[in-house]
């Protein structure tokens, strides 16, 4: 039976100053490097190795993946990078203060670009647009080395991960409107070898 582990990125600079990042490509904050840090502990503790591991193409995602790895002593183990699992694109919000956006579109709108499933902000993805990328990547490149049992980490993004999760947990679109996935938590699967998902645990501190 393979292990899948999801982990959002760290805190990211954008994160801490409360902007839309998307595509953006903000570094990780100290307090998202030791995020990062602490994720790879709690899969050292559950004595998680991988077998294989992917990231987006943005350094908040990339250098999680690196510090996960080198707390599990596994900075050798090759990374497929792929913008596929890149973050949800915000278009038009990119770069915006989330504040200064509820000022001007208002809360409820605002609300609606970033939780709903099939709503997108100006020049922007959905939910469901992401879900469009990231599954066919998924099931074309991941999914078989789990069904062989292989042991696999996706450090990448929150909305890239809930669509993801909203697969694997057979999630409605009104019950992913809920789900928040936190910086630096680690969700782990245990895969069949027809790839359904039979548990799952999120681990914390």
């Amino acid at each position: 039976m393979g292990k899948l582990v999801l982990i959002r990125h760290g805190q990211s600079v954008w994160n801490a100053e409360n902007l839309f990042t998307g595509w953006r490509d903000p570094d990780l904050t100290a307090q998202g490097i030791d995020e990062a840090r602490a994720a790879g502990q709690l899969l050292r503790g559950a004595s998680i190795l991988f077998d294989g591991a992917y990231t987006s193409h943005l350094q908040r995602a990339e250098k999680t993946c690196a510090l996960v790895l080198a707390e599990l002593a596994q900075s050798n183990l090759p990374v497929v990078r792929h913008a596929a699992l890149n973050e949800r694109d915000y278009g038009a919000l990119a770069g915006l203060n989330k504040d200064e956006a509820r000022a001007r579109w208002g809360d409820e709108q605002v609300h609606i670009w970033r939780r709903s499933y099939d709503t997108p902000p100006p020049e922007g993805e959905s939910l469901k647009d992401t879900a469009a990328r990231v599954l066919p990547y998924y099931q074309q490149h991941i999914a078989p080395a789990l069904k062989d049992g292989k042991h696999i980490l996706i450090a990448a993004h929150g909305n890239s991960l809930r669509a993801l999760v909203m697969q694997l947990d057979q999630l409605s679109p009104a019950e992913i409107v809920k789900l928040n996935i936190g910086t630096g938590e680690p969700y782990v699967y245990d895969i069949d070898e027809n790839g359904r998902a039979l548990d799952k645990i999120i681990l914390t501190h």
